[in-house]
């Protein structure tokens, strides 16, 4: 099981209610739809470490 960082994260109402929004519509948690976001910034960004890009099957992207 992969270890996860836990941290508190300031938002705005409005914005964490689209981001409530967009999660339900892909049957995602809160936090996992705020996961994939980033993820998938690091990735089109091509910042994710390499150990990250060899692990393509296990993703947040596939949850």
């Amino acid at each position: 099981m992969s270890k996860r960082k836990s941290f508190v994260l300031r938002i705005d109402p409005a914005i964490f209610k689209q981001i409530e929004k967009w999660a339900d519509d892909e049957f995602r948690s809160v936090n996992g739809q705020l996961e994939w976001i980033i993820y998938k910034s690091l990735k089109e960004a091509k910042r994710l470490p390499k150990k990250s890009q060899d692990k393509e099957n296990n993703t947040p992207e596939d949850n």
